[in-house]
């Protein structure tokens, strides 16, 4: 049965009208199961009567209540992005890269920062399952596996960065932190530097781990033998930044080259140098970890090994999107790998009073 076209002189929308989908499958000419299907996205309906359902949609303003639709269809469409903090921009822009991808796949998001509170992620979990979430992207680069399993044994679909319970559903990105690491050892090293530093993240999260041990075996690689008084922990922010660097300018054998295991705690490092009138590169050269979008305007513009926020957006997305969508839906662990690589700005150069360094001034 086919249904009438839209008459010319379509009628208004009264104020006091109702606006639900049978206002709006009466103004389109369609029926209401054509509504409901065009809002929920079936790619059966025919495209002519859904470009007159979504005229009258925008026409109309109308909002589709969601938290309806997911009790008719049993979806919520709905994915959860967990985050460690707010504050860093690494994870905005992850977070941007997330959302941009869900809506043009038709999802909604819930965020939720633990801020590395063990009662705040319990408390962000219960909300998503409350809100019936298909999927938890856990973009925490730490583990809280007690917690976890109230998601785990609910066979909600998980993603996680670098470590997750080997169980059904879960997904893991595995990021390559010693490819990009290397690549930022053996370049300072090409320079001439033998003295290069190290500013950890918190030892307690598996990527500070990583990346610590990436930075050993590189230096092995390139025939240095680290000095422990070289390597600082540090708490991946600003002020964690200058602290250490506070700390390595006051040790006899100084560095003439600090790796940082964020962009953070970089920026805070070239602060801290500019405070005691230490120019970089010529004085210290500074390479961070990330490529968040502001290591670009830096004084100066930060080097750094990228991790792609979009990169990892998308891999989570599509390890969520697979899981839920896929008829045999919680397989087994599946790890997707994600890249890093050095970006060479300019706060770094020769160490200071090499022959290198003289020609160049």
């Amino acid at each position: 049965m086919t249904e009438n076209p839209t008459p010319e002189n379509q009628p208004q929308n009264d104020a006091s009208e109702r606006m639900d989908i049978r206002t709006i499958a009466r103004l389109a000419n369609v029926s209401i199961a054509t509504v409901s299907r065009t809002i929920n996205r079936v790619p059966t309906v025919n495209t002519k009567m859904a470009k007159r359902v979504w005229d009258v949609i925008e026409k109309l303003d109308f909002v589709p209540n969601t938290q309806a639709r997911a009790l008719v269809s049993g979806r919520s469409k709905l994915f959860g992005l967990l985050v460690s903090e707010i504050t860093n921009p690494f994870f905005p822009e992850l977070i941007q890269g997330f959302e941009e991808i869900a809506v043009e796949n038709g999802y909604e998001i819930l965020i939720s920062s633990t801020n590395h509170d063990p009662k705040r992620m319990s408390h962000c979990i219960r909300r998503m399952l409350e809100r019936k979430v298909e999927g938890v992207a856990i973009m925490t680069f730490g583990i809280e596996e007690p917690l976890l399993d109230q998601l785990a044994k609910r066979k909600v679909p998980l993603v996680f960065i670098d470590v997750g319970p080997d169980r059904p559903g879960i997904s893991v990105l595995k990021v390559d932190y010693h490819h990009g690491i290397r690549q930022a050892v053996q370049h300072l090293a090409a320079l001439g530097h033998r003295k290069i530093a190290f500013v950890s993240g918190p030892m307690q999260l598996h990527s500070a781990q990583s990346r610590l041990a990436a930075y050993t075996r590189s230096m092995n690689e390139c025939g240095i033998v680290p000095d422990p008084s070289w390597i600082v922990e540090g708490d991946h922010t600003l002020e964690g930044g200058a602290a250490a660097m506070e700390k390595l300018l006051a040790q006899e054998n100084l560095a003439t080259a600090v790796l940082c295991s964020n962009d953070m705690t970089a920026i805070g490092v070239l602060h801290k140098l500019y405070r005691t009138g230490k120019r970089v590169p010529d004085d210290i050269s500074v390479i961070g970890f990330d490529d968040i979008h502001i290591a670009e305007v830096t004084m100066p513009p930060l080097t750094t090994i990228q991790m792609s926020r979009f990169e990892i957006a998308k891999a989570a997305f599509d390890a969520l999107q697979s899981q839920v969508e896929s008829p045999n839906a919680l397989i087994g662990k599946r790890e997707f790998n994600i890249k890093t690589e050095l970006i060479v700005r300019e706060s770094t150069s020769y160490p200071r009073g090499t022959m290198e360094h003289l020609r160049k001034k």
